[in-house]
Parts: structure tokens; sequence; C-alpha cells
């Protein structure tokens, strides 16, 4: 399979009304979301750091939540590893991830006791590069996997054009491009390819970090869109905000029903319905929607969720952080369709808002 262009890349992230992002460049993809904080969080109340996948919402939030409160939240997109690294070094406030922390990595976080907060559910979408194919793909789960297992390397492959039909699929090289930081994007996409391809689940498995049979790596999503986008041929995954900001086609994924289902705001939430309205009161949250069951559920659809602490050191700087959380979990969840993301159902944020009145207590009942 013939790999991508090593040339460094970035494309610029713009949410509608996001005050004082700072545009990736030069092939970085650790850009700063702030709200009147300056370069790195200096003048910020609160910092936070990891997920890119939440970073178009978390920017927008930054923005609107100072107007309102006067608070200013430094965001630093850098992925999901690395905001779990952070915040288990205790040098951000929060962090955000897409994949749960494992039992391990909460064990070894420094600061006691880690809460996972959702803030709302999102698509991660597969998305490629064919200028002369303009109809939407489709893919089966298992053709995907053996994509991205190198197994399959040309367009026009049988097993490509059988969920095709009429479609003209070019007789050209597939090019992969994958993440190359520890990703909850990459969790959610390898947690589907887990579940609906066994060839997969021996040979790469799911993880915010894996080892790619194939593929070139990009820093963050926009590292990976962008290396789609200039890539005529490649493939990737992406969070469907950072598809349509970049205007990259998002194909139809067939679903646990038979169906192909396009990702939208609406088809999030569906993924999510069956699996929400089943978790018992003192769930902690650490849940996968990943291929659900309904004839309309998106089945690369995940949470992403924001991690504190539940006895934090800075009690000031917590009662400004559960502040903040608790607008997002109210005022916040209306912005997030307008982003591409799906609000939590309001049964969920009504428990959240509660688990967050222990934050500052002790004990561990509630504390993941």
């Amino acid at each position: 399979m013939r790999r991508l262009s090593s040339h460094p890349t970035c494309v610029g992230l713009c949410a509608a009304t996001v005050l004082a992002l700072a545009a990736a460049c030069g092939g970085k993809s650790d850009t700063n979301a702030s709200a009147g904080g300056g370069a790195g969080g200096s003048g910020a109340d609160l910092t936070g750091a990891g997920s890119t996948f939440a970073y178009p919402l978390y920017s927008r939030w930054a923005a609107d939540y100072a107007t309102k409160a006067g608070v200013h939240v430094n965001y630093q997109s850098i992925g999901s590893g690395g905001g779990i690294r952070q915040l288990s070094e205790q040098t951000v406030d929060f962090g955000a991830t897409d994949a749960p922390m494992t039992d391990d990595e909460l064990a070894k976080a420094k600061g006691g006791p880690i809460m996972h907060i959702p803030t709302a559910m999102g698509a991660v979408v597969v998305t490629y590069n064919l200028p002369q194919v303009t109809t939407p793909l489709k893919f089966a789960g298992d053709v995907l996997a053996d994509i991205f297992l190198g197994k399959i390397t040309k367009w026009n492959d049988p097993r490509i054009a059988a969920t095709n039909a009429g479609v003209a699929l070019p007789n050209t090289d597939i090019l992969v491009a994958h993440r190359s930081d520890g990703s909850g994007t990459t969790y959610t996409f390898t947690d589907y390819l887990t579940a609906v391809s066994p060839a997969w689940k021996q040979a790469v498995g799911k993880g915010k970090d894996v080892k790619w049979p194939v593929g070139l790596g990009g820093k963050g999503n926009e590292g990976v869109a962008g290396q789609v986008k200039q890539s005529p041929g490649a493939i990737g995954y992406v969070e469907l905000a950072y598809a349509r900001q970049n205007k990259l086609p998002a194909a139809a994924i067939r679903n646990v029903a038979g169906n192909f289902v396009a990702p939208s705001v609406e088809t999030t939430t569906a993924a999510a319905a069956g699996a929400l309205a089943a978790l018992p009161a003192n769930t902690d949250y650490r849940v996968s929607i990943a291929n659900a069951p309904g004839a309309n559920a998106y089945p690369i659809s995940t949470m992403t969720w924001m991690l504190i602490y539940r006895t934090p050191r800075d009690t000031a700087k917590s009662r400004k952080l559960v502040q903040f959380i608790r607008w997002g979990l109210t005022d916040g969840q209306s912005i997030e369709p307008s982003l591409d993301y799906a609000p939590l159902p309001p049964a969920m944020t009504a428990r959240l808002r509660q688990r967050l009145d222990s934050v500052g207590s002790s004990g561990a009942a509630a504390a993941r």
C-alpha cells in the first residue's frame, strides 16, 4: 500500500462565534481555546487539556461562558491521552477525553479519585478524498477493518464496490491516514472495528494509541483531516465537525440492523438512546455506545467526558470549575447541535448535576 506524503499539514478550525481561537499552523495540532486568557493559559481562571474531538465545543463554551460569567477558560487541544496525563500529573484543572480512563490509569493518578462527567455525544466519521466520486460512499464494518489492516489496497476492490453499486470507483491506491497521538477518536474508531471484525480484534484491538498496520499518522483530528484533504485517494477518520468544516465527505456505515446510516446529530442520538436509558443510577459513566442497536443508529458514536478531581487541591478553582460544568450541562447543551454534537438526554444531565454536588467531599462511592 502506497504511503501518504509526510509533509506537515495543518487545517484551520473555526467554530461559529468562537472568540480567541488560536489557528493551528506549521504542522502543529496543539491549539489553545481561550476566552480572555493569554497563550498557554496566562490570565486564565481555569485551564484544561485533552480531546481534539471536543475542541470545537469547548472553544465555544469558553467564549460564551466568559461573556456570561467573566470566567476565562483556556483549553489546550492535545489529544485525549495528553489530557489524561496532564490531569493525572495535576498540571491542569480539568482533563478531556473521548476514551474513558482505565482502572489502572485511575489508580495511578496523583490527586485521588477522578470523576468522568459526560458533556456531549458525537460521531467519528470515515472521510476520504476521491474528487471523481460525488455520491457518498457506503462501508460495511469488516471492509473498513480490512482497509485499515492493509488487506484492501485499491478503491475499486470488489468488496467496496459491492456496497456502492453504480459508483465508478477509481483503480487507485487507498492511502490510509490515522492518528499519531494518543486519541479518544482513535479509541472510538478502534472500539467499533473491534466489535465488527474478529480479524481486527485479534491483530490490533482497541485503544487510544494502537499499532497501525499501514498508513501515516497525523496529530489531532485536524492533522488527519489535513492528510486526507491534501492527498487524493486518502481515507481517514475524524470527528464529524472536522469533516464538515473542512468540506470532506462522510461515508454511511452499516449498523447492527443492517442499514447504512450517515453520521449526524440525530443518528448519534439514536445510537445513544438504548444504552443510556439502561444505565444504572450509580454508574461511573465510562460507557461505550459504539455499534449500538437501532434502525437509525450511527455505529461509530461516542460520549466525550470532562475529567475532574473529586477532592481538588484548590477549592476556589474547584467552585469555578463546577459552576462552568453546570453551565455546560444546562445552557451549554443548546449550543451542541450547531457544532454537530448531540446533547445529552435531560435525565442524564440532571443526574450529572447531582453528582457534581459531591465534588470536594471524601469517599469513593462516586469516584469515577
